[in-house]
């Protein structure tokens, strides 16, 4: 009886110690410090241009969180989450640009690359100052510890990009060819073959077109000196949308005749259709 009582008594003392030992053979998370954020550039404004769009706009730099555990600085992979928005939104635009970044304390940006941000991806206008904000947070994996950074505002300018194919000289543009009522008489009649000026670089106009016919844009009524077609050969467009060109082939219309409201946008080089 006394050795058995003496093995439970071991066998209590030793799952005691055990369970101490696990507990004190657990890791936990200590904290980290908030990275700190600093720019390239000093001042309050970035400057932009077409001119220097390969130049450099910016470097961020931040500082190591220190992620720290129970065993010391943590060796876990870091991962940086780049921040742009808009001042006031609080980085809460659905529009704001957020750009990940593994293991590097640092990240820079040309000239081209921001304003691509800013045109594409917060919809700013070219031409007029605004106001951003940059920020980045560091996680570890799972996205978990968050930690965040203190915030840089800038002033910026996006420029405009120039238009991919060269508006008209004329500011005019009309369209001519066998799928329009007047055919490949050139000049070709107006108003009703004259496209509307929308902007500096977009035309429109609805017109009757024929199906399976051709026609081409041109920038001065009665002349064939300068033309806009296809990328390709004659006909070898996509007839409800496609990229076009300076001197390019025939267009051909879509495969049912009707009434169609055509776009041209030089800015993008496409055109496109819309049947009404």
């Amino acid at each position: 009886m006394k050795i058995i009582f003496k093995l439970l008594f071991l066998s209590v003392v030793v799952f005691l110690f055990s369970a101490c030992e696990k507990d004190e053979n657990k890791i936990y998370l200590e904290g980290g410090t908030a990275p700190v954020l600093t720019s390239s550039t000093t001042g309050t404004t970035l400057p932009l241009s077409f001119a220097n769009k390969d130049m450099p706009a910016m470097v961020l730099n931040w500082t190591n969180p220190d992620y720290r555990f129970t065993t010391g600085v943590s060796s876990q992979n870091v991962t940086y989450q780049i921040e742009i928005d808009t001042v006031g939104a609080n980085f809460t635009n659905p529009a704001k640009k957020t750009i990940a970044v593994s293991n590097s304390l640092s990240h820079s940006f040309t000239q081209n690359e921001l304003n691509d941000i800013l045109l594409n991806q917060l919809n700013l206008k070219a031409g007029m100052a605004h106001n951003i904000e940059i920020r980045v947070s560091s996680t570890l994996a799972n996205s978990s510890a968050k930690l965040t950074s203190n915030v840089i505002k800038y002033t910026v300018t996006p420029y405009a990009l120039p238009p991919k194919v060269a508006p008209p000289a004329s500011q005019k543009l009309f369209i001519v060819g066998a799928a329009t009522p007047g055919g490949w008489n050139n000049p070709v009649p107006v108003p009703t073959q004259e496209f509307k000026k929308i902007s500096e670089t977009m035309y429109e106009i609805t017109v009757p077109l024929k199906s399976g016919e051709s026609y081409l844009l041109l920038p001065v009524n009665g002349s064939w000196d300068v033309k806009y077609g296809a990328l390709g050969g004659n006909n070898s467009n996509n007839p409800m949308e496609d990229d076009f060109r300076m001197g390019g082939g025939d267009l051909i219309a879509p495969p049912t005749t009707g009434n169609y409201k055509i776009t041209v946008d030089f800015q993008r080089g496409k055109f496109s259709l819309t049947k009404i």
